[in-house]
């Protein structure tokens, strides 16, 4: 489980197919000589086990389900990455809580500067778009932002500056692709209901949502 609030960059060292998967080892730009095998890193929004360290850099095997769903098999060597290690238990919850598991992805379709700020306009497929609630949070490349505004077919996040110095989000242009992972709670509250609707023919209405602990 992480927080969305990235750590610092790494850079793409080697990028290896194997089969329909991918190897990816990554160069960390700041001091994680900690990382040990087995260690679950986000990379790009993107939790993924390491299994190797060496000489600096951690490689990372990066399944075809991960590849399918996310933006890591367009990754090129020397490009960089967003980089944040496993939430510890003790550790304060600054963002929100992010699982590293990708929905899908996203497009930006706007990029304007205001003032010391830039606004981005991301647009997704309705089935994700779904999920996303104005001044909710959302995972993009692995970064917690807060909505702005959202429509059937995307959302607006402002881009403060020090999360701009502090992550690779602002090296995207208009047209780029980026991960998108909506927030947990929204996807487990309407599985819930959709079972619930399923077992009796009730509508889902306020009585409902007032028994299962959803209203007052």
């Amino acid at each position: 489980m992480f927080t969305g609030l990235v750590e610092g960059l790494g850079r793409v060292r080697e990028i290896a197919r194997v089969g329909g998967d991918m190897q990816l080892s990554v160069l960390p730009l700041f001091d994680m000589s900690d990382s040990r095998i087995g260690d679950s890193i986000c990379v790009s929004g993107v939790c993924l086990t390491v299994t190797a360290v060496k000489e600096g850099t951690f490689t990372v095997d990066v399944s075809g389900e991960s590849l399918s769903r996310s933006t890591l098999g367009l990754l090129k060597q020397g490009e960089e990455v967003n980089l944040e290690r496993a939430l510890r238990l003790t550790d304060r919850l600054g963002g929100h809580l992010v699982s590293g598991h990708v929905d899908g992805t996203g497009k930006i379709l706007k990029k304007e500067q205001s003032r010391q700020s830039w606004r981005l306009e991301i647009g997704m497929d309705a089935g994700l778009a779904r999920y996303t609630i104005e001044k909710g949070s959302v995972a993009v490349d692995g970064i917690s932002l807060t909505i702005n505004r959202c429509h059937e077919t995307g959302f607006e996040v402002t881009i403060i500056p020090q999360t701009a110095r502090e992550t690779t989000i602002l090296k995207k242009k208009v047209g780029d692709r980026v991960n998108i992972e909506t927030d947990l709670i929204g996807k487990y509250v309407e599985r819930f209901l959709r079972r619930e609707k399923e077992k009796s023919p009730a509508v889902i209405d306020h009585e409902m949502l007032k028994k299962y602990g959803f209203g007052e």
